[in-house]
């Protein structure tokens, strides 16, 4: 509505840009001086994917300019400043663990340092640092492979998970999530810091590997939603165990496999993406206009309503008896 009432939309003309539109009313709203941001969703903890405006009773400004050009880039890249500002991070990590394809676990984990994916019984001691890393990391075991069906995929995938004592290290720093790996297991990888390999992508041993960066997705977020590209960023982490990836074969064929995805990441692109936002603005919804009879059903569904409360409403109590008085007893 408020697209066509500024002309900026012509419905049969042009062709519909719902997150642009949403873009554009911001900066308006943001510019004017007869509306007041009350709340921002995007800076409260948890997010919250909306803001509140006042209507102030002040007279309007004589230099707004409602046809500002500008507004749309301007508020994106507010907006990209507003996001880095938050106090968002990726301290929380979902991980899934595949065997052969199939889905044996899976856990959200919450610890500022990381965690250590492994599969050992041995406790890691402050001692042995160097062995299995930082005592602050979340240890999180490999599930064991006792319920798998078949035999011979269950016994190479126990030769895999006995070198596994030492395991892989997903440490946090600042807003970047890197992997060590310590196993002697080798382990392959694709994720947004891998770029696009041709060929099986190794994790070199005791090397710090930068897995997934924050601002690089932000960045590519606001790229997706100016339109500059045609899919939106990448965050989801794959690991290979013990098989090299990418290769021919489909991850659905590989013994051990772990997906990590930073749960920050896939809850701003679900906020701010226009494909896949909360916002019903965000959505093209085609409903015609309302005809003679369409009119006459809300009526009917009003009078339905009216219905309704009236059979909730509690019964009336009787008239007092004018000859026994209102406080009259029964007989």
């Amino acid at each position: 509505a408020w697209a066509q009432e500024t002309g900026k939309f012509r419905e049969g003309v042009d062709a519909p840009d719902p997150p642009k539109w949403k873009a554009t009313l911001r900066c308006a709203l943001n510019k004017s001086r007869e509306f007041r941001l009350l709340f921002d969703g995007t800076k409260a903890t948890p997010l919250r994917p909306y803001k509140v405006y006042e209507l102030c009773e002040g007279p309007p400004a004589d230099d707004a300019d409602e046809d500002d050009y500008g507004c749309e880039e301007e508020d994106d890249d507010n907006q990209l400043q507003g996001m880095m500002s938050l106090s968002i991070n990726v301290t929380d990590l979902e991980i899934k663990f595949q065997y052969r394809g199939r889905q044996v676990c899976v856990l959200t984990i919450s610890n500022p340092h990381g965690c250590r994916l492994f599969h050992s019984s041995l406790e890691p001691t402050q001692e042995q640092v160097e062995l299995f890393g930082p005592l602050t990391l979340e240890q999180v075991r490999f599930p064991a492979p006792d319920t798998i069906p078949n035999e011979k995929q269950r016994f190479y995938t126990h030769q895999l998970l006995d070198v596994l004592d030492r395991g892989l290290i997903l440490e946090l720093q600042g807003q970047d999530l890197y992997a060590i790996r310590l196993c002697q297991c080798k382990v392959f990888w694709t994720g947004p810091c891998a770029g696009s390999p041709t060929g099986p992508n190794p994790i070199e041993r005791e090397k710090k590997t930068k897995l997934f960066s924050l601002e690089g997705f932000l960045n590519g977020l606001i790229l997706f939603q100016k339109g500059q590209t045609s899919t939106p960023p990448p965050f989801e982490i794959f690991f290979c165990f013990g098989e090299e990836w990418p290769d021919q074969k489909p991850k659905e064929k590989k013994l051990i496999t772990v997906q990590v995805v930073p749960v920050a990441a896939r809850l701003l692109l679900e906020m701010f993406s226009g494909e896949l936002s909360w916002s019903a603005d965000s959505v093209p919804l085609h409903i015609s206009h309302p005809d003679l009879k369409d009119r006459l059903v809300e009526q009917f569904k009003e009078l339905h309503q009216l219905w309704q409360h009236q059979q909730r409403l509690p019964p009336a109590p009787p008239a007092p008896d004018p000859q026994t008085g209102a406080w009259g007893l029964p007989p």
